[in-house]
């Protein structure tokens, strides 16, 4: 009897360690390419070292650069798969560090974090042989968060943003995370008071969540009028994994309203996002049609803001993750046909990952 209840105990804690720590988002890994080389960055702010790593594309002429941002618990260290796809494809490439795991007062959203990444921008661009017309941020989950913040706050030109399964409201996810018993809550707690708490007994300050969360900051429509931000979330994720799809869906919503008050056809109505939570599907005759990473549900404005629901869950789909960068429009509806095929609910108006 002692033998089973052992043996449940640890199925038990292999699968709460699986939803926390997913595959591919494996911070215990640093399986790193040799041609990517540990680089050290002085910051701006407080003139502290912060290390990143830096790939220099090799062409002659300028190429894109991606900048990669690491997850909710990791730091530049982490394995990052798109690392070895921008070395294939002679992409400039840094993984910036911005103070690491987002369990500390000067992570999680912070000013530090803001300052960081556009001292990694200037770092590689100053460093790298960058075509500044084709710069690119890129992240999932912690890293789609960071994405979404330095879409409201970098004060670089970027071409793309493209945020996977990413937190835009922080006081939501602490309630969220409080209620599916996962270790964000205390992570939220901790970056927002500045303390260490022991044991379950900790809260959260709720106006510190709001100034670091994306979805309270004001659109910098101006600023970002000639880039496009890309936002994709998995149908299973919130289930299946740690942040739900409506926080995606909200600041969809909140970032087009910033653009165009009167742009009511381009929203998500309500109705809309509670079919999504509830069915976790859209309507689909033939279910077994519909292939991982498939886009069950896509809505955009202009070619300004798009977001992008997936057969999946908590994760991005690295093959996919590079595709605005890669994009020709002549192919757009080829590509369109080819990866996300028919009869999939809302179709795109164009290519999702454009």
């Amino acid at each position: 009897m002692k033998l089973i209840l052992i043996s449940i105990c640890l199925i038990i804690l292999k699968t709460a360690t699986s939803q926390n720590d997913p595959k591919w988002d494996d911070t215990k890994s640093s399986d790193w390419p040799s041609q990517c080389k540990k680089v050290e960055i002085i910051s701006s702010v407080d003139k502290t070292i912060q290390p990143a790593y830096f790939f220099k594309a090799s062409s002659e002429s300028p190429r894109p650069l991606i900048i990669s941002l690491h997850t909710w618990s990791g730091d530049y260290k982490q394995k990052d798969t798109l690392s070895w796809m921008c070395i294939e494809n002679d992409y400039n490439y840094i993984h910036p560090n911005f103070r690491g795991s987002n369990n500390t007062k000067e992570a999680c959203g912070s000013p530090l974090v803001i300052a960081d990444i556009n001292d990694a921008i200037d770092y590689a661009v100053k460093n790298g042989n960058v075509d500044t017309g084709e710069m690119h941020i890129i992240g999932a989950s912690g890293g789609g968060y960071a994405t979404l913040l330095s879409y409201m706050k970098v004060r670089h030109q970027i071409k793309t943003f493209s945020a996977w399964v990413p937190i835009s409201n922080l006081v939501d996810w602490y309630y969220e995370s409080v209620g599916r018993r996962q270790k964000y809550a205390r992570d939220i707690a901790q970056a927002t008071t500045g303390k260490k708490f022991k044991g379950n007994n900790y809260y959260f300050d709720e106006e510190e969540a709001r100034k670091r969360s994306p979805f309270f900051m004001t659109t910098p429509v101006e600023q970002r009028k000639n880039s496009k931000l890309y936002i994709h979330t998995g149908i299973h994720d919130g289930y299946q994994g740690s942040v739900p799809v409506t926080q995606s869906l909200k600041f969809y919503n909140k970032v087009v309203s910033d653009f165009d008050p009167k742009a009511k056809e381009s929203l998500i109505s309500v109705e809309k996002m509670l079919k999504l939570v509830e069915r976790r599907n859209t309507d689909i005759l033939n279910p077994t049609l519909t292939n991982h990473g498939d886009i069950l549900f896509s809505k955009q404005y202009l070619d300004k803001i798009h977001v992008n629901v997936f057969e999946g869950s908590h994760e991005m789909i690295p093959e996919k993750a590079l595709e605005p960068v890669k994009a020709k429009k002549n192919t757009c509806r080829r590509r369109l046909k080819r990866c996300f095929g028919r009869g999939m609910g809302e179709p795109a108006q164009t290519n999702a990952f454009q």
